[in-house]
């Protein structure tokens, strides 16, 4: 039987290269995005376009709607859509912190509400919550986002036991620094936000930072992370997380091992937020 996939986030990136990769795996596809006219692409390999925004409930009920109607329904959900926007927490309006995890944690969360029952009636389903080592460590500036990321942590880890009796398994994917349009979206946030303020300094260190990472020395293609996802999906058994991308195991086995004031110590180097 062919499954049916649902990605979000697909009009760029990591949710475009899984489309293209389930798509070859021989799965029907839908790929939901807010820019519809960037998957262009994608419809004419195959995937079916759907526009969806993670912050309108109308616009994903219609979505998962109309995959009932046409497939019967979503077998595989992967929820990639989010975003990174950085400032300090003294600067960042509470109503950017609030979209953050609008985006990242409560669309996620509602669309695991709408595809649940029809997966727990066919006794089968796979969702797949794509994190970051973000859900692991901590980083100036990154406040929300992290926070954000934490929270899809727990409660992966919270709805894999409660589907698992029902046959629908929940795997975290965890990349590390991957080269998309997040780490310049976070950057320039990061100046927007704090590039004039008491914390300018430090902005401008972690600008540097995070354009670093940009580096194919430092960073993994979208590919990759896609390659880890088609493997979650189609496994037999999935791990329930799945560290990808250069240096994502070392950075969140360190944040397990090291304590807080050691982890603080080398988080504090590379971004030169130490005490004077």
């Amino acid at each position: 039987m062919t499954r049916v996939a649902l990605v979000t986030g697909a009009s760029s990136g990591i949710g475009e290269q899984t489309v293209l990769q389930l798509l070859d795996a021989g799965m029907t596809v839908y790929a939901a995005a807010r820019r519809v006219e960037r998957m262009a692409a994608l419809a004419d390999r195959g995937a079916r376009v759907i526009g969806m925004d993670v912050t309108d409930d109308a616009s994903m009920v219609a979505g998962t709607d109309r995959i009932a109607g046409e497939a019967g329904g979503v077998d595989v959900l992967v929820n990639n859509a989010g975003y990174g926007s950085y400032g300090a927490v003294e600067d960042v309006p509470i109503a950017e912190a609030r979209r953050q995890f609008d985006v990242n944690l409560f669309g996620l969360a509602r669309l695991v509400q709408l595809v649940t029952p029809g997966m727990r009636e066919r006794g089968y389903g796979r969702i797949v919550n794509v994190s970051s080592i973000g859900g692991k460590f901590y980083e100036p500036f990154g406040a929300w986002y992290h926070a954000t990321k934490f929270a899809v942590e727990g409660f992966s880890d919270s709805l894999r036991m409660e589907l698992r009796p029902f046959g629908i398994d929940v795997v975290i994917i965890e990349p590390g620094p991957i080269r998309t349009e997040w780490s310049g979206i976070a950057r320039d946030s990061l100046l927007e936000t704090s590039g004039s303020t008491a914390y300018s300094a430090q902005a401008r260190r972690a600008h540097g930072v995070l354009e670093e990472f940009d580096k194919p020395s430092r960073s993994a293609p979208p590919e990759e992370v896609a390659r880890k996802i088609v493997r979650a999906v189609t496994v037999r058994r999935p791990a329930a997380r799945y560290p990808v991308g250069r240096g994502a195991r070392v950075i969140t086995t360190s944040r397990d091992l090291l304590p807080d004031r050691v982890f603080d110590a080398v988080v504090g180097r590379i971004y030169g937020s130490r005490r004077p």
